[in-house]
């Protein structure tokens, strides 16, 4: 049998991580202990996550020509990731993002979008080879609107199924929110599309049934709490978070989707998806930043 194939449409990061003892408050300097550099940004992320779980994944997406652009690249060469058709900008600098960790592993950080700006339906119309096969298109927030109709618009027409992870926060467009057949989001974003507070597992599965209001199935993720699900057929279920040690949360939300669109486009059912991804990031929580690399 041929392998599905998930397509990742969006962002591509070089991050900059920095490890200190607690984030800064306004006005405030504080001394950190160490950084490191990683190749991020949510669409590189779960374009990796996703071929990480077995099945193919592309990335359609664009960096500068800069030298984080050519780390960037090479990365998704060394994970498996078809990156064929991500444009590499002349004169644009690439996205980039600061990240700063504090002892308890939870972080805070800041994008600089740069080339995933200039993203939109000539990169899609260039990628049409695998627009085609695509049986996931994942989206996320980190490129533009209109970019995002142009994929999902694509990919729909294909037969294929469009994902959107709506991160970060921002009010989405009625064409795009019509194009989109499942939502997923954290406890901020899910607060601030659906109106009500993410703090428990309850919260979650009512954030998600308000969100199928405008969706056809919505994931809401609750961080150590666990997830919720629901969907316009009545379906509903929440899974608790897997009792792990955290060391690090960066990234989580990006392998959780990664892991799902990969068995949404291997056609497992809903929970079993979604259960795999919640073991997946659950797992990469509990690796330290410099191990991941060989997971």
């Amino acid at each position: 049998m041929t392998v599905p194939l998930v397509t990742v449409f969006g962002s591509l990061h070089y991050d900059i991580m920095v490890d200190a003892p607690d984030r800064p408050r306004k006005g405030e300097t504080v001394t950190g202990r160490a950084w490191q550099p990683k190749c991020g940004g949510k669409g590189g992320n779960q374009a990796v996550s996703a071929a990480r779980a077995g099945v193919r994944a592309a990335m359609i997406g664009a960096v500068g020509d800069d030298d984080f652009g050519t780390a960037l690249l090479a990365n998704l060469d060394r994970t498996g990731v078809d990156r064929r058709f991500v444009r590499v900008a002349a004169g644009a600098g690439s996205g980039m993002s600061v990240a700063i960790f504090d002892s308890d592993g939870d972080y805070g950080a800041v994008i600089v979008s740069g080339s995933n700006l200039i993203l939109g339906g000539d990169d899609i119309a260039a990628a049409g080879e695998v627009v085609v096969q695509t049986a996931v298109l994942l989206l996320q927030n980190e490129v533009p609107d209109a970019a995002n109709i142009a994929a999902a618009r694509a990919v729909k027409a294909s037969g294929g199924r469009v994902v959107l992870n709506a991160a970060p926060a921002r009010t989405l467009s009625a064409e795009l929110t019509a194009l989109t057949d499942i939502v997923i989001v954290n406890a901020i974003e899910a607060e601030f599309l659906a109106g009500v507070p993410v703090d428990t597992l309850a919260g979650a599965t009512e954030a998600a049934r308000r969100l199928i209001d405008a969706y056809p199935s919505a994931i809401v993720t609750a961080g150590g709490e666990g997830v919720a699900y629901c969907d316009r057929t009545g379906a509903a279920f929440a899974l608790g978070a897997i009792p792990v040690k955290v060391v690090s949360t960066h990234g989580a939300g990006d392998e959780f989707v990664g892991a799902f669109a990969a068995g949404l486009a291997r056609g497992h059912p809903m929970e079993a998806a979604i259960a795999t991804a919640n073991a997946a990031a659950a797992s990469l929580v509990a690796t330290p930043e410099g191990k991941r690399s060989s997971r």
